[in-house]
């Protein structure tokens, strides 16, 4: 069989991405900072774009608001002149060389300052606080050595991160003179850092309230694991004293701090602003967007007037405004498009969850990206998208839009129950019990039952794990 060359000619179908959609892809899935963030971004790299202002003046600085729709124009009124005269008993000449002489021997910069917000305050990290401490301390050269080494080893919550076998090979100094500075920065503040765990912290933080020997010393030293296992009185039998002198020890371990780098940590709270408002108005919802600090886009007027100018522009030119103006209006379209998408999936999720909006989070029902898409004619994926870091602000309080969307679990009569109404349903029986005999996860799955919810003890467990609730026997509380 002889093996040719063939020309064929074929029609198929093909999906492209073109990058003006997939700018609107990408402006979709944004939050609300990303999207501020990027629309900076393009009006500094494009000219043809700019914000649009709340009140648009004309040349006299006259909104049209002002001018009324008469449409007549507002008379002019005649200028007014202020005759100066000057007087003739001042030596003019003398006071104009003094201050000309003076003006012109101090230098003159107009530099322009830096936004106020671009001013940012720095916090003291828990190394910077140290070294602080470490430069005033009266210690020697070696032992400021060794001890910027120990501090640059803590981690965030103040303990230390490394073998003090491993500071004594690397500063080449003597293993007493280490273990010696090791001592003193631990008496720094914040009390109990650069220990090696928790117990010699806490054995730090006791030292310092003066508590050596005590029935306090004495728990830390020996019993931390009855301590976590609340066998309290485990503890009293074996230190041989008073359930009650126990207690009052206990609570006083409770007031020390087990991460003692911790309030110099450089975390900063980040505050949500919700995209979306759900208000009660009546007997329905009404939804408005939040659209507070989001520029108004226009395309500039300016390089409208230079494009109809046909003689003045070269080719150049023209090609390189004209595809500034296309990407300026296809900008700003997809914003729109992207503002219409949310509110559609909102008002969706609202007409879902209209249970939830009235009688709160056990009343949440099962919602899945498949109903919203087919509910609104879009693609699962877009939905996605647009629900993806968007907040909305409710009757029954801020929630992020992923938050409607979960599994389902059934009940006894058929019907099903969303996951969140679940947990919901276990946070309140576990915040009614006593503490002095909490809920078994059993008994947990009982009364659920007694609520038509039908789950086992293992999804219970899990349930309350992902919420962060301790078992039973952790719960306890006998005194």
């Amino acid at each position: 069989m002889a093996l040719e060359l063939r020309q064929t000619v074929s029609l198929a179908q093909q999906l492209i991405m073109t990058p003006q959609l997939q700018q609107a892809i990408k402006l979709l899935q944004l939050s609300k900072l990303e999207l501020i963030e990027n629309i900076s971004q393009e009006m500094e790299s494009n000219p043809a774009l700019e914000e649009q202002g709340t009140d648009e003046t004309d040349d006299n600085g006259i909104t049209d608001e002002e001018k009324g729709d008469s449409g007549q124009d507002i008379p002019e009124l005649p200028e007014v002149t202020v005759e100066e005269h000057a007087r003739d008993d001042v030596d003019w000449e003398s006071y104009l060389s003094e201050y000309n002489t003076e003006w012109g021997s101090t230098p003159h910069e107009d530099r322009e300052l830096p936004p106020m917000e671009n001013i940012t305050t720095t916090r003291t990290n828990l190394s910077s606080h140290l070294m602080w401490q470490l430069n005033l301390s009266n210690l020697d050269h070696e032992q400021k050595e060794i001890g910027a080494h120990i501090i640059g080893n803590l981690d965030d919550d103040g303990y230390l991160d490394i073998p003090i076998e491993e500071t004594f090979r690397i500063t080449g100094y003597g293993l007493d003179k280490v273990n010696r500075t090791l001592e003193l920065i631990q008496a720094f503040d914040p009390v109990g850092v650069a220990a090696r765990d928790m117990r010699e912290s806490l054995l730090i933080q006791a030292r310092f309230h003066n508590l050596v020997g005590t029935v306090v010393e004495n728990i830390i030293k020996d019993h931390l694991g009855d301590l976590e296992g609340r066998k309290y009185d485990r503890i009293a039998k074996w230190l041989s004293v008073p359930l009650s002198e126990v207690l009052s020890a206990i609570s006083v371990i409770q007031g020390m701090d087990p991460r003692p780098g911790s309030s110099y940590s450089n975390d900063q709270t980040i505050y949500i602003t919700p995209d979306i408002y759900v208000f009660k108005a009546g007997d329905d919802f009404e939804i408005l967007q939040n659209e507070d600090g989001l520029p108004k886009l226009r395309i500039s007027p300016y390089y409208k007037d230079i494009l109809r100018r046909r003689d003045s522009l070269s080719e150049n030119a023209r090609a390189y405004i004209q595809e500034k103006l296309r990407s300026a209006a296809w900008l700003i379209k997809s914003i729109h498009q992207r503002q219409r998408t949310i509110y559609r999936v909102t008002k969706s999720i609202v007409r879902f969850q209209r249970n939830f909006l009235e009688n709160g989070i056990t009343h949440l029902k099962p919602l899945v990206l498949r109903n919203v898409a087919e509910d609104i004619q879009m693609h699962e994926s877009t939905v996605s998208r647009a629900t993806t870091n968007k907040y909305v602000h409710t009757p029954q309080g801020l929630f992020e839009l992923k938050f409607f969307f979960n599994s389902s679990i059934k009940s006894f009569r058929g019907d099903a129950v969303a996951s969140e109404s679940v947990k919901e349903h276990m946070r309140n029986i576990i915040k009614s019990e006593k503490k002095e005999k909490p809920y078994s996860d059993e008994q947990i799955v009982e009364i659920l039952a007694g609520l038509n919810i039908n789950v086992a003890r293992r999804t219970v467990a899990k349930y309350r794990e992902s919420m962060g609730i301790l078992p039973s026997s952790k719960r306890k509380n006998l005194y």
